[in-house]
């Protein structure tokens, strides 16, 4: 009883303020233990902090799998027996999971805790290894991990544009040397310096035989003659830095199993918790294994498209009648400024289009462009590579110069427009389609992929670059806390861009942990500020002394940053000393992440098929006419799914004073930040994951990862 007690104590501590619930006590007295098993991902660390608020007792997870005995189970205490009563009191377990895998092999969620941050490190040797290529004319096989399941392999060929690619889940079809070495000879004779092949370790072919990266490279080097050298990643992809994906993801996914646990019952069946789109579920635990002995079961033999089904589409499979002339001519342009992920959507954008048969233009300059005639067909060969630097566009808006962007439209007969940038992509269709009443001209298809490090575009849940822009607001932050903790007692404040839009801020603050973010969406008084401050006093007197506190750039109009410094150093003489850091535009460079490269890659198609259907939608009497709302709309991942919202409807729920959407999915994480910072919060505002299930249908539904 004593024990009880005392974990119960314990339980309530690490708690940190969770109220004992809002279930009017329902979790008081209850133990919480947390287990980590099998191999180590990125990630696992944040996952204990989100679900404890506490820092875990080692910097990554240090887990083994647990042996079992000879009579079956896991031994864990020989020799005793539990006393009957006992038994009665513990006649039950709530028992609810995380996925930490950097494989993603785990049927039922999207992106598995460590995923994001092992492509990191694929991408990031991709990277180095193009360079050197492009110096020596080389050919590498490059071996990523992936014994069951071809994630990895498959998003890092889409991430980087490699010329072949194999996974357990699809092996090549009989015959497929010839075909590969015929590919890879062609885009040499076209100039190209480089061949990437990327092998999972699992990969096979039809007959179950293994496709090891030397025979692949023995392949090329006896039929091709090409310089080929091999690369086996191995445990890298498990090493390094989380990234900010998999430090919100696991933080979140730790909070939600917490709250899982309190609320359940004695009936409630385990669960595990996982991704669906950018939306926290609860799925049954062991329909999830099942599906996933499922995938395996079907790969043993040998029903891989059924496999491929379980998986939940891994591909993008474009329609067999490529290469047909459609005559419909697609124009592509970027407004405003750069974002990460821009040239992966404007690549596969025009590919996609040339594949349909349409004529595909390139538009410089973004609309001042178009109204100039900047305009050229592309053949699809002469595009940026997805990690190049993105290529941006004056901020011009099409109401400058109408007459002139008609005129263009008709002399290059423009049928449809896809248009990828941040809110002015936005507003500038928006102002072409309410032209429509007076120009005809612009009745015709249009799409926009927003692309802004602010993610402040209505109609989708993250923009292209936003992800990248995180990452390298986290990676300076992470420095920055290593220099406040060699100092002791200094607290950073850091301005991060985005406008009036506070996204960067609040998830960058929840992926460094730092005391408070300031954003405009979330309104905030003197008096907020001085319980930041006192809470930073206390804070200096614990084994942590340093403090980080981040400020979006237009959080406040009188509370700016030089404020809150000349705030916190008078408030805090003689306790902390005080000093702030403008990030400033190197948010908008680096190179792009796997997510904004593999998300640009998906929209890009998505956005041309889609702009395909409307074509031959609206093609009547020998012209496209498109004036409906629907035949303009903005792509993204909205909830669970990739959907289009036409802009006329987006336009209620804009703000334009601020250039953002009038209500912020991202708000719900404030909650989890100001837990995580050790704040006392109340989880009545806190809204759970539903509990879903596992089937055939949910698998099949197209998510933005």
């Amino acid at each position: 009883q004593q024990q009880e007690q005392t974990m119960a104590s314990h339980t309530t501590a690490a708690l940190g303020g969770l109220e004992q619930l809002r279930m009017c006590g329902a979790g008081a007295g209850r133990a919480l233990a947390v287990l980590t098993s099998g191999g180590d991902a990125q990630g696992q660390h944040e996952q204990w902090r989100g679900g404890t608020g506490e820092r875990p007792p080692g910097a990554r997870s240090r887990a083994r799998r647990a042996q079992p005995s000879r009579r079956g189970g896991t031994r864990w205490d020989e020799g005793r027996r539990i006393p009957e009563s006992v038994a009665q009191t513990y006649s039950h377990l709530n028992i609810v999971g995380l996925v930490g895998s950097i494989d993603n092999d785990f049927c039922g969620t999207d992106m598995t805790i460590g995923t994001d941050s092992a492509l990191h490190r694929i991408m990031e040797v991709i990277d180095a290894i193009t360079t050197t290529a492009q110096s020596h004319q080389r050919t590498f096989v490059l071996e990523v991990m992936g014994r069951h399941c071809g994630y990895l392999a498959l998003v890092s060929a889409l991430a980087s544009g490699a010329d072949w690619l194999f996974i357990p889940e699809s092996p090549p079809e009989d015959g497929w040397e010839n075909f590969m070495c015929e590919r890879l000879g062609e885009t040499r004779s076209r100039g190209s310096r480089l061949n990437i092949i990327i092998i999972a370790e699992g990969a096979i072919d039809r007959h179950g035989k293994p496709i090891t990266s030397t025979y692949v490279k023995d392949l090329v080097v006896q039929r091709l003659g090409f310089d080929t050298r091999v690369t086996v990643l191995g445990h890298v992809q498990r090493g390094g830095t989380p990234s900010a994906f998999d430090r919100v993801l696991s933080s979140k996914m730790g909070m939600e199993a917490v709250m899982a646990l309190l609320e359940a019952t004695p009936d409630t069946p385990a669960c595990v918790v996982s991704l669906s789109g950018n939306q926290n579920v609860r799925l049954p635990l062991m329909e999830c294994v099942q599906v996933t002995k499922d995938v395996q079961k079907a790969m043993d033999e040998k029903r891989f498209d059924e496999a491929i089904q379980l998986r939940g589409r891994l591909g993008l499979r474009l329609p067999v009648s490529a290469f047909v002339q459609s005559n419909f001519s697609v124009a592509i342009l970027n407004v405003g400024a750069p974002a990460a992920g821009m040239n992966a959507a404007v690549r596969s954008a025009v590919r996609t289009g040339i594949s349909q048969g349409h004529k595909v233009y390139i538009i410089h300059d973004g609309f001042e462009g178009l109204a100039k005639g900047q305009v050229r067909p592309c053949g699809g060969l002469d595009l940026w590579p997805p990690m190049a630097g993105e290529v941006s566009a004056p901020r011009t808006l099409p109401k400058t110069c109408l007459e002139k962007i008609v005129e263009n439209v008709r002399a290059y007969n423009i049928q449809a427009l896809l248009v990828i940038g941040g809110f002015e992509a936005y507003e500038g269709v928006l102002q072409l389609v309410e032209a429509r009443s007076q120009y005809e001209e612009l009745c015709f298809v249009m799409c926009v992929i927003p692309a802004t490090i602010s993610n402040n575009v209505p109609g989708t849940d993250f923009s292209l670059g936003s992800d990248t822009a995180v990452n390298a607001a986290m990676e300076s932050c992470d420095r920055i806390k290593q220099s406040a903790s060699g100092t002791k007692r200094r607290v950073f404040i850091v301005e991060t861009m985005g406008g009036y839009c506070g996204y960067l801020s609040t998830v960058t603050g929840i992926a460094v942990g730092a005391d408070a973010a300031y954003v405009f969406e979330d309104p905030f008084t003197i008096h907020d500020l001085k319980a930041n401050v006192e809470h930073l006093t206390d804070k200096m007197k614990t084994d942590i002394q340093r403090g980080l506190v981040l400020r979006n750039e237009k959080s406040h109009e009188h509370y700016t940053t030089e404020f809150l410094y000349n705030l916190y150093s008078s408030e805090g003489r003689g306790i902390f000393d005080c000093r702030t850091n403008v990030l400033g535009h190197l948010q908008q460079g680096g190179a792009p992440t796997p997510f904004d490269r593999n998300y640009g890659t998906k929209l890009g198609v998505k956005a041309m098929l889609w702009m395909s259907d409307k074509l031959r939608q609206s093609y009547r009497k020998g012209r496209v006419f498109a004036n409906s709302a629907d035949s303009a709309c903005v792509i993204g991942l909205r909830k669970k799914t990739v959907a289009f919202s036409p802009v006329t409807e987006l336009q209620k729920v804009t703000d334009f004073e601020h250039r953002m959407p009038q209500e912020q999915w991202w708000l719900d994480l404030r909650l989890m930040l100001k837990m995580l910072a050790n704040y006392q919060i109340s989880l009545t505002e806190y809204v759970p994951g539903k509990m879903e299930h596992v089937t055939r249908r949910t698998l099949s539904i197209e998510k933005g990862f």
